[in-house]
């Protein structure tokens, strides 16, 4: 009871660290903010001072209703919501020092809240799909990306806060021509305390994938769910966000020629529902689970295997089930930890 309430009291006092760094910026913004609510007004949008605010890993925001699109005339192009990512640069240069800008004079347009740690919308950037996805370049490829678009950033300057973490890749040298349609379901080991789940597994309750092939076209799915930790809340209604990719891979020119991602947003019911099935269960039960769903990003032309895998793994940022998958074991840094916690609880169950 003591220890919890210790642990209670230091989490008061960093929350209160934080608000008081929080009104400390905003107060050192101030000029940057009047500056900038003059220039919204003169594109007809109203900002109040309740409209800004100061989050840690990203710098002054402002937020209203639509803000990027009334702020930058940009809309975007495609039925599924998603962006030319050409056409933004053309208005707004993407940032080459911090991926996932694009940035104004006046204020930065940012990616998509769902490529952030957790998809919570004030943590950094998820390792590392958004880093690729920025610099990615390849012949015949059309870029769509999903925006932040109810925020921008209007500290126009160079700051950004960085994380060091640990990048596994997955080399994947299977002929994609010879996997054979199916589905695979993949899980962190059962005898895992969730806390372990949560801090080497990045919250993942399960990987499932699906290969079909028809007319020379073979379709990918796949989709990582979460535990029920993980949860959001929109418009006042919970729900439980899962990553989905889906891709099709062209047998005669042997690479694939279109990759996009979504997140789907399941509700409680839905989301117990669907964790424990797999494509197959969904495709063929008789009560359908339906999510709704948010396309985040699209690519369009020839891609080549190896970088359709490079980010597949990063856009299921830091989840070894991925690795598992295309490489057949888990990360050695993994392998390390759970040979040392099944070690340390088989020397705990004798000492008992």
């Amino acid at each position: 009871m003591a220890e919890d309430a210790e642990f209670e009291e230091l989490q008061a006092r960093h929350r209160a660290a934080v608000a008081a760094r929080a009104r400390e910026e905003l107060g050192r913004a101030a000029n940057t903010i009047s500056t900038f609510t003059a220039f919204a007004a003169a594109r007809g949008l109203q900002l109040h001072s309740n409209a800004f605010e100061y989050v840690q890993t990203i710098g002054v925001v402002a937020k209203a209703p639509g803000i990027a699109r009334a702020l930058s005339g940009l809309r975007p192009t495609e039925r599924d919501g998603l962006f030319v990512y050409a056409e933004i640069a053309e208005h707004l240069p993407p940032s080459h020092l911090s991926k996932g800008l694009f940035v104004g004079a006046n204020y930065i347009v940012m990616a998509h809240p769902c490529f952030r740690r957790q998809m919570h919308p004030n943590a950094n950037w998820a390792p590392r799909f958004v880093d690729l996805f920025w610099a990615f370049d390849a012949p015949g490829i059309k870029k769509y990306i999903a925006i932040d678009e109810d925020r921008v950033r209007i500290n126009v300057d160079r700051t950004s806060y960085l994380e060091l973490d640990t990048w596994y890749g997955a080399p994947f040298n299977e002929d994609v021509r010879a996997i054979k349609p199916g589905t695979v379901k993949l899980r962190p080991p059962l005898d895992l305390e969730p806390r372990y789940v949560d801090l080497f597994f990045a919250n993942s309750y399960c990987l499932d994938i699906q290969w079909r092939e028809l007319d020379g076209i073979k379709t990918f799915q796949s989709l990582e769910i979460k535990t029920d930790s993980v949860h959001t809340e929109i418009q006042g209604r919970k729900y439980f966000p899962a990553r989905y990719l889906h891709a099709e891979f062209d047998m005669s020119a042997n690479c694939f020629r279109h990759f996009d991602g979504a997140i789907q947003l399941y509700s409680e019911e839905e989301y117990f529902r669907r964790r424990d099935s797999d494509f197959n269960m969904t495709d063929k039960t008789a009560v359908r689970i339906k999510a709704r769903s948010e396309k985040v990003f699209k690519l369009n032309g020839p891609l080549a295997t190896a970088d359709w895998v490079e980010l597949s793994c990063h856009f299921y940022t830091a989840n070894p089930l991925t690795f598992e998958y295309f490489t057949g074991g888990y990360p050695e840094n993994v392998s390390h930890i759970l040979k040392k916690l099944r070690a340390s609880k088989r020397h705990a169950d004798n000492a008992y």
